[in-house]
């Protein structure tokens, strides 16, 4: 659990207070979620087949401030985690809403998605949960909180989206206590993690610019922080052997555009990622820097049969600078990764009733991940929904097949009011 104990001391001071002429608005879910391994194999960390045991409430509290200056949100997730016999609290949202017109400001813990991917992501910077995609939580529990003051304003037809993060967040990746994962160090056990420092000049920065034009929506991006998954480096001289985990730094530049044609919606995002730490490419445990890129397109078959696909790209730059520098024994990456995805959704029954299967293909590591999902509406407000995640892969180095053996089942019941 990780809350920020500014953005708890501004909503207990704020959310007692809010003016009773003001409309405020409460709501939530009670929700009960499960997933199990179904491999039948045994973790060495002694964990067992269940993934997920999740009970939670979440309260919703949104309002205006008076005046028309503003408003304010909150989301709270009481919950109960059944596999590690524990309780506790996660703020998911808790912002206020400053301004009006052309100017306006959001400042606290907020959830930030930029780009045009469906699951698959360039431009889209900001924290995300793998275990939550993995594990077959909904959908929404992807994507995690910053705490953040964005600016957005609109000079004629542009768009203005500037993110200040000063409080560093990074993806929340799956544990070697419920996953099975590949370990390039699997005799060290002595492991540290370290953090950007919450510094003014550590402050993660972004900036969006979008418009349309001819029916077309256009943006622009660009990224100053770090990557949001971690390096490995080893220190074999100390004793016993240690390993730290750490964040590059990294810049994002990129663009992306979106709009109807061939029948469909179609959508291009392109995006360079810039390794300041590994400039020359020849650290092999830092990133390289690289050229990405995304396609796009979704089409509505039947009334209630919807078909989206994508094809993505990372191009690894001074790719044989990498190759000479890479110590013997480790996996080598490709110098073009590409991943194909499929989403296929169809409603029934008046709509409730929802089949869907998304799945990625990389042609280049070998690799694939499925996800089949059933949802059904019980009555308003109330839904369950049941599905997979298969994986499977011809290497365990690449990123879906070291997960071959996490293929699990999971079901969610919620209860909305």
């Amino acid at each position: 659990m990780r809350v920020r104990g500014w953005a708890c001391a501004l909503w207990l001071t704020i959310l007692p207070c809010a003016p009773a002429e003001g409309e405020v608005i409460l709501h939530g879910f009670a929700q009960a979620g499960y997933a199990a391994r179904i491999t039948g194999a045994a973790l060495p960390s002694g964990g067992g087949d269940f993934l997920v045991g999740d009970e939670r409430l979440q309260l919703s509290l949104s309002g205006a401030i008076p005046a028309g200056v503003g408003g304010f949100s909150a989301k709270v997730d009481f919950f109960h985690d059944a596999v590690a016999g524990t309780t506790g609290l996660d703020v998911r949202e808790a912002y206020l809403d400053v301004g009006g017109g052309k100017i306006r400001a959001r400042v606290g813990r907020q959830i930030i998605t930029w780009g045009t991917g469906d699951l698959l992501f360039i431009n889209d910077v900001f924290p995300k949960d793998w275990t939550a995609l993995f594990t077959g939580r909904p959908l929404e529990y992807l994507k995690v909180g910053s705490d953040a003051l964005k600016l957005t304003g609109q000079v004629g037809p542009v768009g203005l989206e500037a993110v200040a993060v000063p409080f560093f967040e990074p993806d929340r990746l799956p544990s070697a206590e419920r996953f099975f994962l590949y370990d390039p160090f699997p005799q060290v056990t002595r492991r540290t993690s370290e953090e950007p420092r919450s510094d003014l000049g550590n402050t993660e920065l972004a900036l969006k610019v979008s418009g349309s034009l001819s029916g077309w929506d256009l943006a622009l991006y660009t990224h100053r922080g770090y990557y949001q998954t971690p390096i490995m480096v080893p220190d074999d001289t100390a004793v016993p052997p240690s390993l730290s985990m750490r964040y590059p730094r990294r810049n994002v530049y990129g663009g992306s555009v979106r709009g109807a044609a061939l029948g469909g919606v179609v959508s291009l995002e392109a995006g360079y990622y810039d390794s300041p730490e590994d400039g020359s490419g020849t650290d092999p445990l830092v990133p390289n820097s690289q050229a990405l890129f995304l396609a796009g397109y979704q089409r509505q078959l039947t009334a209630d049969f919807t078909v989206g696909l994508q094809y993505y790209g990372e191009r690894t730059l001074r790719y044989d600078r990498y190759l000479s520098n890479l110590p013997p024994g480790f996996p080598k990456q490709d110098e073009l990764r590409q991943i194909a995805t499929a989403r296929l959704t169809r409603l029934l029954k008046y709509q409730t009733w929802k089949l869907s299967l998304f799945g990625y293909w990389s042609p280049t590591e070998g690799d694939f991940y499925l996800i089949p999902e059933v949802w059904h509406s019980l009555a308003d407000g109330v839904w369950f929904s049941a599905g997979a995640n298969v994986f499977g892969g011809r290497s365990e180095t690449s990123f879906f097949g070291q997960l071959d053996k996490n293929d699990n089942v999971y079901v969610n019941l919620r209860y909305e009011f």
